[in-house]
């Protein structure tokens, strides 16, 4: 946290959580269209060596099966230990665990937090929720992933709740709130106004033609608003 005079001060929400390593300030979140490209783990892998330890990539794919999502795992394992960016596997803890990644994000189809805790104690573990009362049931999270904040093309009909939302969900909890939904670049400063510790992005890291560049200016957006 920075003292008064030295630029922001962070809000009163503990990074550290339970991890003995801050939570990642950027969080890149992919799709089953985005795994299932041919070149991604290419791409996935220079998004890491952009972010560094300030960021986790998240394997997040519903419709692929578990072998793949394995594989794709156990892959980027690797690039994690070599550049300290964090590997996050979405709903499946289990394959996480099983390839060596840092940290699961479990959400309204995964098991209990709870539940995932006593299975895999070394995993770090995230929870995705929509509202402060779902942000308060998650207490045994590391971290928590909040949105969606602006209108986005996977939820085209429902209209985003902006940093309200944030607001109201950082009131919640002590927990690291990472905020998700149309984020780019230039919403980072407001949502660190709202109390977010990080923002989690798809399309606006994987739409770009060099995703790790895309990256960075997530990252930069973070610091100008750290230094101001």
């Amino acid at each position: 946290m920075r003292s008064a005079g030295h630029g922001r001060q962070d809000t009163g929400h503990d990074p550290m959580s339970r991890s003995p390593l801050p939570v990642p300030v950027l969080h890149a979140v992919t799709t089953d269209e985005i795994l299932l490209q041919p070149d991604f783990l290419h791409r996935a892998g220079g998004v890491m060596e952009a972010v560094g330890a300030r960021g986790a990539l998240h394997v997040r794919g519903y419709r692929i099966g578990a072998a793949h999502l394995f594989e794709l795992a156990s892959a980027l394992v690797p690039v994690q230990d070599r550049t300290g960016a964090w590997l996050v596997v979405n709903d499946r803890f289990d394959i996480a665990m099983a390839a060596g990644a840092r940290g699961a994000q479990l959400t309204t189809r995964s098991v209990l937090v709870a539940d995932a805790r006593r299975a895999a104690a070394a995993l770090r573990l995230g929870a995705s929720v929509h509202s402060a009362r779902q942000a308060g049931a998650a207490a045994e999270a590391d971290w928590i992933v909040a949105g969606h904040v602006h209108e986005t093309s996977s939820h085209d009909s429902v209209p985003g709740r902006g940093v309200e939302l944030i607001r109201e969900i950082v009131a919640a909890t002590s927990l690291p709130c990472i905020a998700i939904g149309g984020v780019q670049p230039c919403h980072v400063a407001a949502l660190r106004d709202g109390g977010a510790w990080g923002v989690a992005a798809i399309r606006g890291i994987w739409s770009a033609s060099d995703a790790g560049r895309a990256a960075i200016e997530y990252l930069s957006a973070y610091e100008r608003w750290h230094s101001s």
